[in-house]
């Protein structure tokens, strides 16, 4: 007795409830799984300010098996989920990323960071050279300029309803929503 590292404080551990969809005993697995990216760097104790100014790089970050394999948005996905869009994550960058891809978190959620995820440039609609870099990244820069671009023109022929030439949020949640494997695809166990 008395040998027991605590990892966070108990109201550390009641933030990350109330913000994710983990349970207290998912919240310290997730957090085993970051230190065991970088033990020199990631501390057992994570009861001060560490959970949110320690970062582990995104070489590392790469590691992860759900990630490693054949995962084309990996690097958009680090992007997307760390707090200063490099790819870098701290541990609640990581908690955020987790929870988000997990079975428990909802389908709305999962779809407004697919759209960021998709918004390459940032300017929260998904246009032509986001479309671009997507189908890039999808196909492994197998198309050509031609197919890519009758690709990406196919898409908003087919999903733009307001007749801008891009997505908008509403468009693409539309659009996704009606592709049946979405869900399953768009999660992670941990």
């Amino acid at each position: 007795m008395g040998n027991k590292v605590v990892t966070f404080s108990e109201e550390q551990i009641d933030d990350y409830q109330d913000c994710t969809y983990f349970t207290r005993k998912e919240i310290l697995r997730v957090h085993k799984r970051f230190r065991e990216l970088s033990p020199s760097t990631v501390p057992k104790c994570m009861t001060g300010d560490e959970a949110h100014t320690i970062k582990v790089p995104l070489n590392l970050m790469e590691t992860l098996p759900e990630f490693r394999q054949e995962n084309p948005f990996r690097k958009r996905i680090f992007s997307v989920f760390s707090s200063d869009g490099t790819g870098n994550m701290t541990f609640e960058d990581f908690l955020e990323l987790l929870s988000v891809l997990s079975e428990q978190a909802p389908r709305d959620i999962k779809v407004f960071y697919a759209f960021k995820i998709y918004d390459f440039d940032g300017d929260e609609h998904i246009g032509p050279a986001d479309l671009q870099q997507a189908l890039t990244l999808l196909t492994s820069n197998e198309l050509n300029a031609e197919e890519t671009s009758q690709a990406c023109a196919k898409v908003v022929e087919e999903s733009d309803i307001d007749g801008d030439g891009k997505l908008s949020f509403i468009e693409f949640e539309h659009v996704i929503l009606r592709a049946p494997d979405f869900l399953t695809t768009f999660h992670i166990r941990i």
